[in-house]
């Protein structure tokens, strides 16, 4: 088995990896559909929010596997992100160590003493991860809202109620990546989210008008994927108090992906986290009527935003993920 590293202008070995993911994603994802051929290619070969390397293991029946790693440059400069993905085929032959073997060697030479890593949980991924000494860093609970049996009623009614404890707040929208006048107020809130739960030892992220420009929503701009934004603006201060946002793969447009959202410590108690979300679900009515199910995850412990997820319909969908950590001096 060789093991090279990935030329982004390599259109061929680019769908050999997306044959891999589409042959993993079928035995080990009951629930999400596969990210469709243009996803998958704008993410193998793009480094939005950190540097990274794609390497792919091949062998006499063509690509077995494949890992990419980011580098995160600003926060964390001690850990690398490594997923390995092994065709079902190939599994059990060692691809999958090999890889993390060779993952381990490229964290170490770019001075990484930690790699991160997750995977849905009970699934081959995890057993993997298991047999290595990995440790669980952090749980997230999986949940799917069918919007099929929210009535449109109902949202309305949750829209009211948190409108009213939101008095002084006005709702913007946008489409696609953050406009210039919202930079710095998106990053701001994007700060917010260092309160929510995160494995031990991860950094704080400290974001601002240009990291938003330059590391967020790139696979909006390329095409792929169609994204929306709800936030919600303070009358008195002009300050941007509380996000959420919604991606769609065109590939496949019944799903809604939930993205971010956060609410600024100053602004808590107002009901914002139910407004934003239940705006959104009334835009989305008329914007991608198609849309049938919303997926998201959270931190087992994050209380609040489960509660507010589940007045809004979300069902725990097993499996969720698992998050994992191990030293690189522990790869063997």
């Amino acid at each position: 088995m060789r093991i090279a590293a990935w030329d982004p202008a390599d259109a061929d070995t680019a769908s050999a990896c997306y044959e891999v993911h589409l042959a993993a994603h079928a035995v080990d994802e009951p629930i999400e559909p596969p990210e469709s051929a243009g996803v998958f290619r704008h993410f193998l070969g793009n480094f939005e929010a950190n540097p990274g390397e794609v390497w792919v293991a091949s062998g006499a029946d063509g690509v077995a596997g494949y890992y990419r790693i980011g580098l995160p440059d600003l926060e964390n400069r001690n850990r690398a992100w490594v997923v390995p993905v092994v065709h079902p085929a190939a599994r059990r032959r060692g691809v999958g160590r090999e890889l993390l073997r060779h993952a381990a060697a490229r964290a170490a030479a770019n001075g990484r003493t930690v790699i991160d890593s997750v995977a849905l949980a009970d699934s081959a991924g995890e057993a993997f991860a298991r047999r290595l000494g990995a440790t669980l860093s952090l749980e997230e609970v999986r949940r799917v809202q069918d919007l099929r049996k929210v009535a449109p009623e109902r949202v309305a009614e949750l829209r009211a109620t948190a409108a009213r404890a939101a008095a002084g707040y006005t709702l913007v929208t946008w489409t696609g990546p953050v406009p210039a006048e919202y930079l710095g107020q998106v990053a701001e809130v994007y700060n917010a989210f260092n309160d929510a739960p995160r494995g031990e030892g991860q950094e704080d992220e400290s974001w601002d008008a240009d990291r938003i420009r330059d590391r967020t929503g790139t696979v909006l701009r390329a095409g792929h994927m169609r994204g929306y934004s709800v936030a919600a603006i303070a009358d008195d201060s002009g300050e941007m108090a509380a996000i959420t946002e919604i991606s769609i793969d065109p590939g496949h447009p019944e799903w809604g992906y939930q993205q971010l959202t956060a609410v600024t410590r100053p602004h808590r108690g107002h009901r914002l986290g139910l407004l934003v979300k239940t705006a959104m679900l009334e835009w989305l009515a008329t914007a991608e009527p198609q849309v049938e199910r919303i997926a998201t995850g959270n931190a087992a412990d994050n209380g609040h935003m489960i509660a507010v997820n589940e007045a809004l319909g979300y069902e725990v969908a097993e499996p969720g993920f698992r998050f994992y950590e191990i030293p690189v001096s522990e790869v063997h």
